[in-house]
């Protein structure tokens, strides 16, 4: 008899839980059983899954749930046998030739949660198909194999950092002479660029490294208001450029020498810019919804074909696997490299950041302000709206019955689209006059995986994004005068 299952739901990478109240032992059963069932009809079962965990409360605990489970099921699991960065976890799925991947991180989210992300057996987030398979099969009962399969413990951290350390220029970012400020968030990148640095004699700083499941004072999410600390050590300590990853690794946040966040939408273009005029690699480039539209220039003086897809790194893998892409990413710092891994890569982007610099013998602000003048000045902000349901799906009604000609944000909207959310693109008189002026736009989406609107904004300087933002807040507030 199936089980009911209201709880576990798969959205766009995996499924998250407050630690105790819907993220318990037996939850964790119920999607390992589901990841199972997917394994068992669709990949080489025999070939074993990997199971990595992160530094949050009872990861390694939840990792043996789902891997007694697994082996019950008579599938072989590999347990990382130390905390463990997503992208480890990924590459060995792949260089081990494996089925898929389970990883115990609830990525950038608050302490009191946790999560389970798979991982494809090409190592990399489970396509859009995958992902709908293994939500198909949530709560259906799981049969004992005859024998059980063995669970072996294994360190993937080792394979993975040789191989990120040889995909850059390790003496030219040492001959920069350049220092750079590693920043861990207490996640699981914990002592990796360090590591590399060190053996390099790379000169850096790091910090927010030891283990503490409680995030004191933050998210693990490399975004204001949690990198100020950021932005203080990389001046006291006079450093050339910050690079922060998130909780499980996998994304990636910067500040630049005079302490400025310098947005994922920024070190996007930096490295895309690079790839192009440096490396010539092949390849198309992907991005989401709610990025930045100066990697639409960059990639059109190139000659480089643009995919813009929904929001969630399973859409930039699953073009990745289709044909072939140079580089894509997500808003939320998510980039990934396709010669590396079809997964994004918070570890080997900071890498390739440092490499970038030393190449082009630039600060990172000088990098930034170089994109700035060439393709346009491009201004972000995004703002999280943590409201009831009633008055997020209420906002999302009357934004989509908005059209061309209307106003939003005190601006004309010129036209609307709804790949992944809703998302106006508005006359802004303030950069008719702008040369190579970004254009304003606006986004409107319900988090996949977290309780909250969240509300995007492009623009062509940072006084339009706040007014645009705020424009939009007021928006969705009013609906509940309606």
């Amino acid at each position: 008899m199936a089980e009911t299952n209201t709880t576990v739901k798969f959205g766009t990478d995996g499924w998250r839980g407050i630690i105790a109240d819907d993220f318990t032992y037996a939850n964790v059963r119920v999607a390992a059983r589901a990841i199972a069932h997917y394994v068992l009809q669709h990949e080489e079962a025999a070939h074993g899954v990997c199971i990595g965990y992160d530094t949050r409360f009872g990861s390694r605990a939840f990792a043996m749930v789902a891997a007694e489970v697994l082996a019950n099921a008579g599938i072989p699991v590999t347990l990382g046998s130390e905390i463990t960065p997503t992208p480890a976890l990924s590459y060995a799925v792949r260089e081990r030739k494996a089925a898929g991947g389970v990883m115990i991180t609830s990525s950038h989210n608050p302490a009191q949660w946790n999560g389970v992300k798979y991982k494809a057996s090409y190592g990399g987030s489970g396509s859009p198909s995958i992902m709908t398979a293994i939500e198909s099969t949530l709560g259906l009962p799981l049969p004992d194999a005859a024998v059980p399969a063995k669970i072996e413990e294994v360190n993937f951290n080792p394979q993975y950092i040789a191989a990120i350390a040889k995909f850059v220029d390790l003496d030219a970012i040492r001959t920069s002479g350049y220092k750079f400020l590693i920043d861990c968030m207490y996640g699981c990148g914990r002592g990796v660029i360090a590591g590399i640095f060190t053996r390099a004699q790379i000169p850096f700083v790091e910090m927010r490294s030891e283990l503490n499941p409680l995030f004191p004072g933050i998210n693990p999410e490399p975004i204001l208001p949690h990198i100020h600390a950021t932005q203080l050590a990389v001046v006291v300590e006079k450093c050339d450029a910050g690079f922060i990853t998130d909780g499980d690794a996998d994304r990636i946040g910067a500040v630049d020498e005079h302490g400025n966040v310098v947005d994922a939408h920024k070190v996007f273009s930096v490295l895309l810019y690079w790839l192009l005029t440096r490396k010539g690699w092949p390849g198309d480039v992907t991005r989401a919804f709610n990025t930045t539209k100066m990697i639409d220039r960059i990639a059109a003086k190139y000659g480089r074909t643009l995919h813009e897809h929904g929001i969630g790194f399973k859409y930039v893998c699953d073009l990745m696997l289709k044909q072939e892409i140079l580089i894509g990413g997500e808003e939320s710092g998510g980039i990934g490299v396709s010669r590396h891994l079809p997964e994004r890569d918070g570890l080997l982007n900071s890498l390739l950041l440092a490499n970038v610099m030393a190449d082009e013998k630039k600060t990172l602000g000088q990098l930034v302000a170089a994109l700035q003048e060439e393709f346009g000045e491009h201004q972000y902000g995004r703002i999280d709206m943590h409201i009831d349901e009633e008055l997020k799906q209420l906002a999302i009604a009357r934004a989509g019955a908005l059209v061309a000609g209307d106003t939003m944000a005190g601006m004309k909207v010129l036209r609307v689209e709804k790949m992944d959310g809703i998302k106006f693109f508005l006359e802004n008189p303030a950069c008719a006059g702008k040369k190579n002026a970004a254009e304003t736009w606006l986004l409107l989406r319900a988090s996949g995986t977290e309780p909250l609107l969240r509300v995007y904004c492009e623009s062509c300087d940072v006084e339009s994004v706040t007014q645009v933002l705020e424009g939009a807040r007021a928006f969705v507030l009013a609906g509940r005068a309606a």
